[in-house]
């Protein structure tokens, strides 16, 4: 009978796979296609924003294999497809993309729960940048609730830790716990 997959997120000492780019873009791929989806109700003011989340884990997990430069092309790719004004994701994606590289070594340090205190400063930050750009291109104020996917970002970050760690960790020795 094989072993269920832990449900925890990698231990320091454990030494994990190297990661798959075909991984890393799929999951890209389907936080993109999440944020795609049409939504209404209170769904829509608190669902993440789950391609800058995903940005955020491979930037700081992987920093070498992803960065600024994907994260401004799958902006582009957001602004796009949610027919937004032309760059706002971008901009936001990018800084987030930096932001994530020069604080990973900082954030890694910490349990799950710390690092979400760190991921939701971080989408806010993006949340806000984004905020910024559509005010200067004429769009109304927004209420308060316009901040509440970073705060929902932030308690997703454990469980999508988890999850986007699965493929790399090795596989159980029988004896092993």
């Amino acid at each position: 009978m094989a072993a269920l997959p832990r449900l925890s997120p990698a231990r320091p000492e454990e030494i994990l796979l190297p990661v798959r780019i075909w991984f890393v873009l799929s999951t890209l791929v389907a936080s993109l296609m999440l944020n795609l989806l049409p939504a209404g109700g209170v769904w829509l003011a608190i669902r993440p924003d789950f391609l800058a989340l995903t940005l955020l884990y491979w930037c700081i997990q992987q920093p070498r294999m992803l960065g600024v430069g994907v994260a401004w092309l799958f902006g582009l790719v957001m602004d796009v497809g949610d027919g937004t004004l032309f760059g706002q994701h971008a901009l936001a994606y990018s800084a987030l993309a930096y932001a994530a590289e020069f604080f990973h070594r900082r954030v890694l340090r910490f349990p799950l729960w710390h690092q979400a205190a760190h991921v939701a400063a971080l989408l806010f930050l993006c949340g806000a940048l984004v905020l910024i750009v559509r005010l200067m291109g004429g769009a109304a104020g927004v209420s308060w609730t316009y901040f509440l996917p970073a705060a929902s970002g932030a308690l997703l970050w454990p469980l999508i830790s988890v999850f986007y760690q699965l493929p790399q960790r090795p596989a159980r020795s029988p004896g092993e716990r």
